[in-house]
């Protein structure tokens, strides 16, 4: 099968379309036929070297690609929930840049027919980890403030519509008007943009009353790390929850114990990808209960900033890299299903 491989680490050149042995279904899993594939900024640390594949992955051949779209062409043993012919999408640990993919069957969501399976490779990583971050873990609740950093983004574009559908309010911060322009049509409720404004000052202004600053943010969500983390620190309204998924900004800074334990703050930090099967399967089973039910009847919808053919892999890792994309950025692997 053909597949996008990487044999050194480097910029977006180093992305190579390869021939490569198509996997099969060991038990618990089934083969996957790629119609489309969603990139993610994980997926860049990994052609730079800075996000090594989990343990178990295939050390011959390394494949970027957390989530695809397709359909089922094969199952192993002890797969009772699934059929060949099924359309799904899934969360993936690697493999995705690839015309065939294996996937853990509780790692699969069903994909309705009528729903667009390129739509659907744009959903499972953003919901899947909005879900854990902000939902599970942050305990967002209704009428609670969320604070996105990089609003535009996949994540970010999902992240509002998930927290607004929960009943809470949402701003988020931006680096562009056009950005801002967007999210708020998608439903923010504040926009700030990063490079004209204090983002910590700002958000006391958007939950305060009049001229009376408010407390901040009770949950932000953050893809910068070290350079946001002080400033994030600050940013926390009483029992507030930060928590990390990116480290865009650094691995290192200091804290500032002093202003969290009177505040009674939470900081948390946690990948999706290096989770084990178990835990990863039951986080599917809660989206496609809840979120993943939205999306598919039409109340999350999925934004798609742009579509490449697989091998114009370098192309599509391009944009991303210069932060042009609203939402999410897919690999066209087959034609239209």
């Amino acid at each position: 099968m053909r597949a996008i491989t990487l044999t050194e680490h480097g910029g977006p050149d180093v992305l190579t379309v390869s021939e490569i042995p198509s996997p099969t279904a060991r038990p618990g899993s089934v083969v996957v036929d790629v119609h489309t594939a969603g990139l993610n900024r994980a997926d860049l640390l990994q052609r730079q070297g800075h996000y090594n594949p989990p343990a178990g992955a295939n050390t011959e051949h390394e494949v970027p690609g957390l989530e695809v779209s397709g359909t089922i062409s094969s199952i192993g043993d002890g797969v009772t929930d699934w059929a060949v012919g099924d359309r799904v999408a899934a969360l993936l640990a690697e493999g995705g840049y690839a015309e065939q993919v294996e996937v853990p069957a509780g790692q699969l969501l069903a994909v309705p027919d009528g729903f667009s399976l390129a739509e659907a490779a744009a959903l499972p990583e953003v919901l899947c980890t909005v879900h854990s971050n902000v939902f599970t873990a942050a305990g967002l609740a209704p009428g609670e403030w969320l604070l996105v950093h990089g609003g535009g983004s996949g994540i970010g574009t999902a992240a509002i519509q998930m927290a607004k559908s929960h009943g809470a309010k949402v701003a988020v911060t931006v680096g562009s008007d056009r950005k801002g322009d967007f999210c708020r049509d998608l439903g923010a409720d504040a926009v700030i943009n990063y490079k004209e404004e204090d983002f910590v000052e700002r958000i006391r202004e958007i939950t305060g009353d009049g001229d009376t600053p408010g407390d901040g943010a009770d949950v932000i969500l953050d893809v910068v790390g070290a350079k946001y983390l002080d400033r994030n620190i600050k940013a926390l309204a009483v029992d507030g929850r930060l928590t990390i998924i990116g480290l865009q900004g650094g691995v290192k800074a200091e804290a500032n114990l002093g202003r969290m334990l009177p505040r009674r703050l939470t900081v948390m930090a946690t990948t999706l990808r290096a989770r084990p099967e178990a835990q990863k399967a039951r986080i599917v089973a809660d989206v496609a209960q809840t979120f993943w039910q939205e999306a598919m009847n039409g109340g999350i919808k999925p934004i798609v900033d742009s579509e490449f053919p697989l091998a114009d892999a370098a192309q599509a890792h391009a944009r991303m890299e210069a932060g042009e994309n609203i939402g999410k950025i897919l690999l066209s692997v087959a034609a239209d299903g």
